[in-house]
């Protein structure tokens, strides 16, 4: 079992021993050092906002985080059940000093964790994280006494709040939707995009809407990442029925893939790279994925004059590159869209949105726009770490390997052969190293895994 400390936030698996899980021990003491770090930077009377995916141990870990930050003497704004990018959105508006989510994104249901947010609503910085880590360690705690403590107050009206800013934005165009009378499949992972996206299409004017797995139960019926072998059930719908687009998100929806009309997995990838094209070809900027992200962005910036540039690997990585070159849309490969007008953080409905706006403007099929998008694929491949093995003194020997080729050290060793690639980090999630390689077919982005994993073999012997 697991416990993560890393710019994602404090992430674990439920249950076992303090220190080495995330169990109540630990959920009060990161709690505890998150609330004391908002209290060290104000003497006044400070907010926190804090929602939850479906899982099942969510609304235990939520109580844990909302009467710690209370025993602090700070005032909580509690969503419940809710969605990351409406987190985000919330703090602002509710002039919160930061912001708690309670979600483990895309890991299997014995996950959890907590994501910490600034005033922003953004994910804090790795500096800002080593603080309240550090805090944590030392336990340099002060809680408050009885007549100033913090209260509880709940507010369920924050999905309706974001779908609301959502259909405010120019290139989101609900006439367009509505008039092409969409019929959209869903696959929430029997989590809160269940509650969310029905009600944002519904405000999208999409009538014929198929609900699988939208009950948010917290019981995923598959494992909840938004890949493509996960995703048969959605995809074999769609192909025994007629759909213009099938939508599926991970359990926090700050993931979005896209499913054709064929029933066919569009890849992750392309989530991004399709919006973009929408979103440049109404509006000049820049455009900002992480160094693991597919090549094709690129090309699409090129397309409209405009440049696209890396950053490391991780959500706060690509806001701030993102704010350094004013871009107007960003993301990362694995289906995660940024977009700047709404605000800075991954966010699946605004995804939801503009890719219908696109869809419709377009008169294309789904099939159709990904045909004339740049040909690219991904190959993703992870390895466990163990005890054995030190992936740093991996990828040094790994430089050493490949020191004829361009290297790129940023995040991890990123080898650039020409026009393909190779991405070898250790994840800031889950206990292992991701190796991905691209290519324009899939065959050759496999055979440059392949040669990579065989030279990670040989070092190991």
């Amino acid at each position: 079992m697991t416990l993560i400390k890393s710019i994602s936030g404090i992430r674990g698996t439920i249950g076992g021993q303090p220190g080495e899980n995330l169990t109540p021990v630990d959920i009060i003491k990161f709690a505890s050092a998150y609330g004391q770090w908002l209290k060290n930077q104000s003497t006044d009377r400070i907010k926190v906002v804090i929602g939850r995916d479906a899982r099942l141990s969510g609304e235990m870990v939520s109580n844990l985080i909302s009467n710690t930050l209370v025993g602090l003497g700070i005032d909580v704004i509690d969503l419940g059940l809710s969605t990351t990018p409406t987190v985000e959105i919330a703090v602002p508006k509710e002039s919160a000093a930061g912001g708690i989510i309670v979600t483990a994104s895309h890991n299997p249901i014995q996950w959890n964790a907590l994501k910490l947010l600034n005033e922003k609503g953004e994910f804090l910085s790795a500096s800002d994280g080593k603080e309240i880590i550090d805090l944590a360690e030392a336990a340099n705690i002060d809680y408050s006494e009885v007549l100033e403590l913090g209260t509880i107050q709940k507010a369920d009206e924050y999905i309706d709040l974001h779908i609301e800013d959502i259909l405010a934005l120019p290139l989101v165009n609900v006439e367009a939707i509505k008039k092409t009378n969409f019929k959209v499949a869903i696959d929430a992972v029997n989590s809160t995009g269940g509650i969310a996206i029905p009600k944002l299409l519904r405000a999208l004017g999409v009538s014929q809407i198929e609900e699988l797995y939208c009950d948010p139960s917290g019981r995923f019926p598959h494992n909840p990442e938004p890949l493509p072998e996960h995703l048969t059930d959605i995809c074999n719908l769609i192909r025994t029925a007629s759909y213009d687009v099938g939508f599926v998100v991970d359990p926090d929806v700050d993931r979005l893939a896209i499913i054709d009309e064929q029933g066919d997995f569009i890849g992750e990838e392309y989530t991004l790279v399709l919006i973009a094209d929408y979103v440049l070809s109404h509006t000049p900027g820049a455009v900002v994925s992480n160094m693991s992200s597919s090549a094709a962005l690129g090309t699409i910036a090129e397309k409209y004059g405009e440049l696209r540039y890396d950053s490391a690997v991780g959500e706060v990585n690509v806001v701030e590159k993102m704010k350094e070159v004013s871009a107007v849309i960003g993301g990362e490969g694995n289906g995660g869209i940024i977009y700047p007008e709404l605000h800075y953080g991954r966010d699946s409905l605004v995804g939801i949105a503009l890719f219908l706006s696109y869809l419709a403007s377009s008169k294309q099929k789904v099939s159709e726009l990904k045909a004339a998008a740049p040909p690219s694929f991904i190959a993703k491949h992870k390895i466990e770490l163990t005890p054995a093995l030190d992936a740093d003194q991996l990828l040094d020997n790994l430089k050493e390997v490949f020191k004829d080729e361009k290297l790129n050290t940023e995040d991890g060793l990123k080898i650039i052969f020409g026009t393909e690639w190779a991405h070898i980090r250790k994840s800031n999630t889950e206990p292992i190293i991701r190796i991905y390689t691209e290519s324009d077919t899939e065959e050759k982005a496999n055979k440059i895994f392949e040669m990579v994993k065989q030279q990670i073999a040989d070092l190991s012997l």
